[in-house]
This record gives structure tokens, sequence and C-alpha cells, in this order.
């Protein structure tokens, strides 16, 4: 296939080299032919990296290196083109008028593709008199390295287009989903479920941007936690997606952005690119996941009670028995023990008012941290701090006497920090699942290249369990009286209904079939 790559910035550039090592002959154009030179010349340097760390051989990258062609116009004709991917500055005017110009010299049955991030596809596809000739084509940076594609028909893209483009993708190696035109499409819409409730946790105080990023790495499983990867992508960015979504979808409370954002913009704190965000940067400092903990002082040899029965009570018992904790049994504590509560959708101090447990030295623990790299002690307005300090030192004791756990110390919320961010992050990709926006593998699969979670959300939905996932929903809502937590109805229907999460289920007849 010919294809005219238009814009030759960072994406115009992975989207050239993703091409011409697939095989196809690409045109690389851009309105500053300087840009050209430099983007085929940096492209043909990464080909000759990649033979150096013998990714690929020397024929096969200086045959890629010979499909890479400059042209002298994006609107230059061009008889043989058959698909025009564009990649230039994210502006509704500047891509419709583009593409009204290419529709003027190349052929009619050339495809149109737009690279957009944010701009609703049909919107850019109505400046052409044929608008069913364009469809999204939304790649991410690196484009080579970033096997996920999203492909985006506009309302009125033809069927066969959306095929044509979803076979080129998956042809290279790389993996197509297909996607509604919505708002921020599917991986940058599900990405806000772990930033929205980061900030809303930093909002209340729960804890500070270090302690939620220590329990989203460790307690989650995530590469990096979400103000570090905010300080990755930059603040400015990542606000600004994110009021756009929200806007886009009306308001909605699950995505409401934090009031916290704007300020740090204003002020230009937006990350690694400005030297200071939610962490400084600069020569000798740490890395975000490289910052001290606080030592543990407390008496690992104070004994526990541990509250209540069940799975979760359970559990908890049996880690602080393996780690040689002092355990009491019995139907109450001793009048010097710490009482520790696993805490699920609940808040520690409902547990105490509900089990009459002394407040001044019940402490609650976060059942998702039992069995990961980081413990979670929550903590109420009532704790004795000796009390804390000493929870904190048994939760640290691991079984054997091998290295000590660490643990973090939050403040009493509902659900705790890493329930909180697992519920929004399930709960944003079922809202996507049940408004029909991807089909639930896409969303699984699309977000765990995408975004690098351990799981998709669907299925990491699916390990806590429907049922599970639902009275944790339900105990947030309840909790905060905030829309923001009320339980989605894809999860609901499939807990009543015994369904997993990643089931498409039944749908009703088309009208008229």
């Amino acid at each position: 296939m010919r294809i005219r790559v238009v814009g030759a910035g960072a994406m115009g550039r992975g989207i050239a080299q993703w091409a011409a090592v697939a095989g196809h002959t690409v045109e690389l154009a851009d309105v500053r032919q300087k840009a050209v030179g430099e983007a085929i010349g940096f492209v043909r340097h990464m080909l000759e990296r990649a033979v150096q760390k013998q990714r690929m051989t020397d024929e096969a990258a200086g045959a890629a290196s010979a499909r890479l062609l400059p042209v002298d116009s994006p609107a230059a004709p061009g008889d043989d083109v058959e698909l025009v991917i564009e990649a230039v500055r994210e502006d509704l005017a500047t891509k419709t008028e583009l593409f009204r110009q290419l529709a003027e010299v190349l052929p009619a049955g050339a495809i149109f593709a737009t690279n957009t991030s944010s701009l609703p596809v049909t919107q850019i596809a109505s400046g052409l008199l044929d608008p069913s000739r364009l469809c999204g084509l939304h790649f991410f940076n690196p484009v080579p390295l970033m096997k996920i594609v999203e492909v985006i028909p506009g309302e009125l893209t033809r069927p066969e287009i959306t095929q044509t483009l979803v076979d080129l993708v998956r042809g290279t190696g790389h993996t197509a989903v297909v996607v509604s035109d919505t708002p921020g499409f599917l991986i940058n819409h599900v990405g806000r479920g772990l930033i929205t409730e980061a900030f809303a946790l930093l909002e209340e105080s729960v804890c500070d941007t270090t302690g939620i990023d220590r329990i989203a790495r460790d307690v989650l499983g995530l590469r990096m936690g979400p103000f570090e990867l905010m300080d990755l992508t930059g603040l400015d960015v990542t606000a600004a997606v994110t009021d756009s979504i929200w806007q886009g979808f009306r308001h909605s409370d699950r995505l409401r952005p934090s009031y916290l954002a704007p300020n740090r913009v204003a002020a230009g704190l937006h990350g690694r690119k400005t030297g200071r965000g939610f962490y400084a940067y600069g020569p000798g400092l740490p890395a975000p996941a490289d910052l001290p903990e606080e030592p543990v002082t407390g008496d690992a040899g104070r004994p526990v009670w541990v509250a209540g029965e069940g799975r979760d009570s359970d559990t908890l018992r049996m880690v602080l028995s393996e780690s040689g904790a002092t355990l009491e049994r019995g139907t109450a504590p001793s009048a010097r023990a710490v009482v520790l509560s696993a805490v699920w959708g609940t808040t520690v101090a409902a547990a105490i008012a509900e089990d009459a447990l002394p407040a001044e030295r019940t402490l609650g623990v976060d059942p998702l941290s039992l069995t990961a790299r980081r413990r979670v002690l929550a903590m109420t307005p009532a704790s004795d701090q000796a009390a804390v300090r000493d929870a904190r030192a048994v939760l640290a004791r691991a079984a054997g006497g091998t290295e000590a756990v660490p643990v973090s110390v939050v403040r009493d919320t509902a659900g705790s920090v890493a329930q909180r961010v697992l519920a929004s992050i399930v709960s944003v990709a079922a809202s996507v699942a049940e408004r029909s926006i991807a089909a639930p593998a896409d969303i699984d699969i699309a977000v765990t290249a995408g975004l690098g979670y351990p799981v998709g959300p669907l299925a990491w939905g699916d390990r806590i369990g429907a049922r599970r996932l639902l009275a944790l929903q339900d105990g947030l809502h309840r909790s905060t009286g905030d829309p923001r937590y009320r339980p989605t109805r894809w999860v609901t229907e499939r807990a009543y209904l015994g369904l997993p999460l990643t089931e498409p289920g039944a749908v009703p007849p088309t009208v008229g079939a």
C-alpha cells in the first residue's frame, strides 16, 4: 500500500517508521519541508539502531529506508496514494482544511485517516464532500513500540473502510480495537479512572502523593503511581485531557476533574519537563520510587486482636499468625491489645461504632494489601499514636523472618486507597462497556497495552468477583453519598446474574430484523 503521512513531528515520524518497516511505501509530508528531511533522517537512524541491537537485518532496514519518500507539500497530487494518515496539530480547523485540500488532489478511492487523540472524528469528516471516506486511526507514542491502535469510525464512515484499517494494523503486528467516536475514545477515557480517584484521595487528605503512588505500585501492581505518571506525561496535558473528556460526557460525576489541577498547571508544576511537579527532578535527586520510607519504630510484640468474622478477617489472622505476631483469640480484646479490622467498602469508624470496638486502639487494614508487597493501615481521628506505631510494626513483620514488609499509614476513608482506586478503574471501564463504546475484550486488550496495567480492568474486576465489587461500590456510594461512586449497571447486573464482567451478554434483536 502507498501511504502518505502528513505531519513530521514525533507521531508522524513514528507512524512513518511503523508503515515502512511493515513493507508499505511511505510518502512523508509537512508544511515545513526541512522537518520532512529531519524526520526521514531520524527514522533511518532508528532503523540503524535496530540493526545494531539485532532487531532487524541490514537488508530489512535498508529496504524500509528506501520506502521512505519525501513529498514537497501535504497536498501534492498523488495518483497512487491509497491511504492518508494525518498527524498534524490538534486543531479542528487545521485538520478539516487539510483533508479538504487532499480531497481535491488525491483519488476518490483514497482512504483518509486522522490520528486525532481528542477531536471528534465525525466533526473532522464533516468538512468533506464525502465524509464516509474518513476514519480515526489513533496511535500511541512511541508508535513502533506501543502496539495498540484505536480505529474510530465516524457516524458516516463506510464499514469497509473501518475493516480495511483494522486489517492494515493487524497486518503490521499491532493490535487494532474498534472504538465509538466518543470523548477520549477508549484508552484515554478509561485512564481517567486512576487519575481522578488519585486526585480525590489527595483532596480529602487521605494520603500524600508519595503514599498514594506507593500503594498503587505495591498493592495494585501498577508500573507507576498516578502522580508519577502525571509528572511523566505533564500535568498540563493530563488536566486538559481530563477536562475535555468530562465536558464531552456532559459533566459525568464519574469523570469529575479535581479543583487541585488548575492552580498547579498555572504555577508551572507540570512535572519532569519543568523540573518540578508532584516531585522534584534534577541531578542527584531520587526518583519517586526511591524516596525513603519512614522507619518502623513501634513494638512488634504488642498483642493483636482481629475484629469480625469472614473471609477478610480470616486472611488477616492467617497473615499475622504466619508472621509470628502475638495474636489474641477469644470474643474480645485484652486491655493492651491493638485491634485490627479488615474493612471492605466502609470506614474503620463505622466498624468501631457497629461492633463497639475501642476507638483509640482500633485500626483498619485493607484486605487487598494482605497478599501484596505493601500493607496498608488506616487510622481514625481517635487513634492513639502509640497504637498506630505498634500496629505498623506488627504488620511489617514478614513470615519466616524474611525482610520486613513496608506498611503505609493512611487516613480512614471508605474502602481505603487501593480499593477506591481499583473501584474507579473498573467502574469507568464498565461504563465504557455498558455504553457499547468498545467490546469488553477490546477494552481489556487496549488498556493493558496502552496503559500498562497488570491486567485489563474488567478482568481485574473478575478477579475480585462481581458480587464483591458491587459490595465495594455500594459501600463507597452509601458512605460518601457521592454519585461518582454509584454502582454501574454493568457490574450490578453481572453480580445478580452470576456473569463475569468480561461477558458481553445477550442483547435485544435489531429493530426490524
